[in-house]
């Protein structure tokens, strides 16, 4: 049985996560730069998310530091993680391109779109 699809503030943040270690803030910095500002994540969408993540074994605590008497904990992304990541990219890119294939013949493809 092939795993439930990403949710949209999944896929952003593993995206995020590919990248580098982020703590929370940074992770909510990131998907906004991603999305080009369509997707705004507030703490607790992200870290409902991050638990999700954290318990299906595709992110992990990286390392805390304490930051102003504040607890700053960094995530990563684990290398199964990744793998979900790039099969739920490989998806979204197989989708996009069959829509475009098919806009195309209404003159309403994405120019920047595969087909």
């Amino acid at each position: 049985m092939s795993p439930s699809p990403l949710s949209e503030p999944a896929f952003l943040i593993l995206t995020a996560l590919a990248d580098q270690p982020l703590h929370g803030y940074g992770m909510i910095e990131d998907v906004k730069r991603i999305s080009d500002g369509a997707v705004t994540l507030y703490a607790g969408t992200l870290y409902t998310v991050l638990d999700r993540l954290n318990k299906d074994g595709l992110v992990e605590i990286d390392r805390e530091e304490v930051v102003q008497s504040r607890l700053r904990r960094y995530y990563r992304i684990t290398p199964a993680g990744a793998q979900r990541l790039a099969a739920a990219a490989s998806q979204l890119a197989r989708h996009a391109a069959a829509a475009n294939q098919r806009l195309r013949r209404h003159g309403l493809a994405w120019e920047g779109g595969a087909a």
